[in-house]
């Protein structure tokens, strides 16, 4: 597989000089087959913009999977010139909630709000109501597990290509299932069945130690509670992800120094970067 990070940021967007090397717009990651055009695309926060140049001039033909319906993750829809086109053909999976999966995303994306609903897309969309457990999406296994985080169901997803593997858990609140060993969350059962021994565990990191007590209910994690499951998960490489809106390119880099002896290797994600697995 291939991941391509185009928005790494968590609540909203950062623009300016200080945020340039790790980049400013919101959770996106397109995914493709041995380096192929994009298929799968995992949230689409303003980063999903950035995959319409990913698709080499062609409309998008794959699927878009929702975490959640917050805005950062969502915001990206109407500007996906990829997506939003004649000959486009996407579905969109979310998590469940109600009968109707169009009529929850309308929520945030319908007038007055906005000028148009989802459904007044360009192309071919399908909008999808997704279950917990096994589904095989744009040719990918994903397993969908509810995980903790305030305002709204959210699922993180474990998605193999049958040779390599990643699990996505971008807004995470585990201090909802407890303290756990060091006081930023339980390492709990969704969470754990998710990242086992995956090669590649992206995770919300929007806050560290010291801002944690402040911000312990806006229902987010620490650096330490995602390498904390990495290791205790066995996974091959920690992407730290969500990074916190005033998070600037030198603190990212002091976090990262901090790391150097964690016993999972740890990266942090940057817009633009490819992932090989």
């Amino acid at each position: 597989m291939r991941l391509v990070i185009c928005g790494t940021r968590g609540s909203t967007p950062a623009p300016g000089p200080d945020f340039v090397r790790y980049g400013g717009h919101t959770s996106c990651i397109a995914v493709a087959r041995d380096g192929a055009t994009p298929m799968l695309i995992v949230d689409a926060g303003t980063g999903l913009r950035k995959v319409t140049t990913l698709l080499g001039g062609q409309p998008f033909a794959g699927t878009i999977l929702l975490s959640h319906l917050h805005w950062d993750h969502t915001h990206g829809l109407p500007f996906f010139r990829g997506g939003d086109n004649p000959r486009a053909r996407v579905d969109v999976h979310l998590p469940a909630q109600g009968a109707d999966p169009e009529a929850a995303l309308a929520q945030g994306m319908s007038p007055p709000n906005f000028p148009i609903r989802p459904s007044e897309l360009q192309g071919q969309w399908r909008f999808c109501g997704l279950e917990e457990g096994e589904h095989d999406i744009a040719g990918f296994a994903v397993l969908a597990r509810e995980i903790p985080h305030k305002g709204g169901r959210t699922f993180g997803y474990r998605v193999s290509d049958r040779h390599t593997t990643f699990a996505y858990l971008s807004d995470h609140h585990p201090l909802s299932a407890g303290a756990g060993p060091a006081g930023f969350g339980e390492y709990h059962e969704a969470a754990r069945t998710l990242a086992d021994g995956v090669d590649l565990l992206i995770h919300d990191a929007q806050y560290i130690a010291e801002e944690f007590p402040a911000r312990a209910h806006f229902g987010h994690s620490t650096v330490d509670y995602a390498v904390g499951l990495a290791e205790a998960c066995h996974v091959r490489r920690l992407l730290l992800f969500h990074h916190d809106p005033p998070r600037t390119d030198e603190q990212i880099d002091a976090i990262l120094t901090g790391l150097r002896d964690a016993c999972v290797p740890v990266i942090a994600a940057m817009e633009g970067q490819v992932i090989d697995l």
